[in-house]
């Protein structure tokens, strides 16, 4: 993209264009070497400049994204590679006394780049900022100085702050605070590391010395999020895992070498719960996605997607199907909802058209549908939303002023069944749903389905866009469980419990151990601990992420991987979530 003249410029050799095909990893070393190899005069020149890439570089490095290259496209770009690479670019800044706001920084990243982000939140916090971070993971949650916890559940019954105040309240658990203030300092309220294990009693004799002048409300025993990081509630290490040995069929991947895949060969147990672990750009994505999704779902589903580079893949005969459950959205417009996307709308349809007053009226059950004419509303076309274009800046949705955002005409409203109109359901809890369904076996089991997988808090008919990844996701695998004779599936996830509290990471975990107990296997990317350790089998990739990573570091249960930790860095920090 640059003429000859710009590149005829070069720096030890190397010009514009070579420098910024560096990783952030490799073009680290690079200037590291050049301050050292440049004479006084000419590093008084570009000393400033120097430093400023250097820091820079040096945080991109240790937030987890050595393996980036400097020229690479901002669209190629993860949520959560941007939001760190636009952190980096305020550090550079030095600033103090600013505010900053970071949704889930940690995403995507391996317990050890967590540990290198978490302690530059904390660097940066102690430089005289404020950071206010929406956040799950737990080791970010212990090194704050003040927790906001909302709840006490999600949804209609959620919205609600169960508990404001110093992280030592919340690991004491105690009760009635509303008005009380207590003190705490925020650079004695770190946790201190015991062991590998947090030790909260470090944090308690700390954060009493001096005052934030903040009143703590709420009832820290009553915190859900509380209870977790007291251990009065866990994710359970499970008592026997499913056996992988010479008898245990197994998909063989021989000579992987997509991307930086160094010829692995990779055995995939079948019928158990598998991990796919390691640092980020480790080449976790590359084998699953690229090599073993498209290998397989050319063969079953008849598609010809380009397989990542590969040797062989044998024993697919193993299985019938492969399954990606990913967080893209279940439905690109407003008309899609967990009604339509589980199949239980056609259900609800049929009832209200065979109700008396349906059939008296010569309803049929396209009547019930807001997708045509007839029984919806024409003035939204039932989407009981109407968008107001607003020049130069976003559209505006507001309800339909006919139909009052209920998507039907009112004569198709006058129809009840169990004195509930059509949109009545629509507006629905899935948990109420379910109460109201219970004698409808084709309805009531999907419904449980979707209560069992942590969703009973959404409507019926809420509109597939206003769904979070980890929502659509959800909706996706209850599909799933609801299906009948599911066997020899294989199903892939990546990062599944990104954006989820640890309960509703708990209800996930039981969701896949079901469909695995089914004869599925059922195989994830993933960096939660929590549940790595309940994998009945780990695949590790590393040792690092880029060009020095590609290679198969560990594999076996959580046990014997986490006694590989000189290799593994995942064995090296599952230790203590196994003690």
């Amino acid at each position: 993209r640059l003429n000859e003249n710009a590149l005829s410029v070069k720096i030890e050799t190397k010009n514009i264009w070579e420098v910024t095909s560096f990783t952030i990893g490799e073009a680290k070393v690079f200037f590291e070497n050049l301050i050292e190899s440049l004479v006084e005069n000419k590093l008084a020149i570009a000393s400033a400049a120097l430093n400023e890439i250097n820091n820079r570089l040096s945080f991109l490095n240790n937030v987890g994204l050595h393996y980036i290259t400097l020229n690479r496209r901002a669209g190629t770009l993860s949520g959560g590679e941007a939001q760190r690479i636009r952190l980096a670019s305020q550090v550079g800044q030095q600033l103090v006394g600013a505010l900053y706001v970071l949704d889930e920084p940690t995403i995507g990243l391996h317990q050890r780049d967590n540990d290198k982000l978490v302690s530059t939140l904390r660097e940066l916090c102690d430089k005289g900022n404020t950071i206010i971070v929406v956040e799950h993971d737990e080791d970010t949650i212990l090194i704050s100085d003040w927790i906001v916890d909302i709840g006490p559940k999600a949804g209609v019954h959620g919205g609600e702050i169960v508990f404001s105040g110093p992280l030592s309240v919340i690991l004491s658990g105690a009760k009635n605070l509303s008005k009380n203030s207590i003190g705490g300092n925020t650079k004695n309220s770190l946790i201190k590391s015991s062991g590998g294990k947090k030790d909260p009693s470090a944090v308690l004799s700390a954060a009493q010395d001096d005052t934030f002048n903040c009143k703590v409300y709420g009832n820290a025993e009553d915190s859900l999020t509380g209870k977790y990081l007291r251990g009065e509630e866990k994710i359970p290490v499970p008592q026997d895992r499913r056996k992988v040995d010479g008898h245990t069929p197994k998909i063989k991947i021989k000579g992987a070498t997509e991307n930086n895949l160094k010829n692995i060969n990779v055995e995939i147990p079948l019928r158990r719960f598998i991990c796919l672990t390691g640092v980020s750009g480790s080449g976790k994505s590359t084998l699953m996605h690229k090599i073993l999704y498209r290998g397989i779902a050319n063969r079953l589903n008849h598609v010809n997607k380009r397989i990542g580079d590969h040797r062989e893949i044998l024993n697919t005969e193993y299985i019938d199907k492969i399954i990606k459950i990913d967080q893209k959205p279940i439905g690109r417009t407003p008309r899609s909802n967990p009604a339509t996307y589980t199949g239980t709308w056609g259900s609800i349809r049929e009832i209200f058209a065979s109700t008396v007053e349906a059939r008296v009226r010569g309803y049929k059950v396209g009547r019930f549908s807001f997708n045509r004419p007839g029984g919806r509303c024409e003035n939204c076309e039932g989407k009981g939303k109407l968008t107001i274009e607003m020049h130069f800046l976003p559209n505006v949705e507001i309800d339909c002023d006919v139909c009052k955002g209920r998507r039907f005409n009112q004569e198709t409203l006058e129809v009840h069944y169990k004195n509930k109109s059509i949109a009545d359901v629509l507006n629905m809890t899935i948990e109420k749903a379910e109460e109201f369904f219970v004698d409808i076996p084709q309805i009531f089991d999907k419904l449980k389905m979707l209560n069992s997988v942590g969703l009973d808090y959404l409507k019926l008919g809420q509109s597939a866009t206003t769904l979070s990844g980890g929502e659509a996701q959800r909706i996706k695998l209850s599909k799933e469980l609801a299906k009948r004779n599911t066997t020899k599936t294989l199903y892939l996830l990546d990062e599944p419990t990104t954006g989820l509290h640890y309960d509703d990471v708990k209800k996930l975990v039981g969701v896949l151990q079901s469909l695995v107990s089914k004869g599925n296997t059922v195989m994830v990317i993933e960096h939660n601990l929590d549940v790595i350790k309940c994998a009945d089998w780990i695949i590790d990739l590393g040792p690092e992420g880029g060009d020095k990573g590609g290679e198969v570091v560990a594999c076996g249960t959580p046990e014997e991987v986490s006694l590989k930790s000189i290799m593994s860095y995942t064995g090296k920090y599952l230790k203590r979530f196994l003690e």
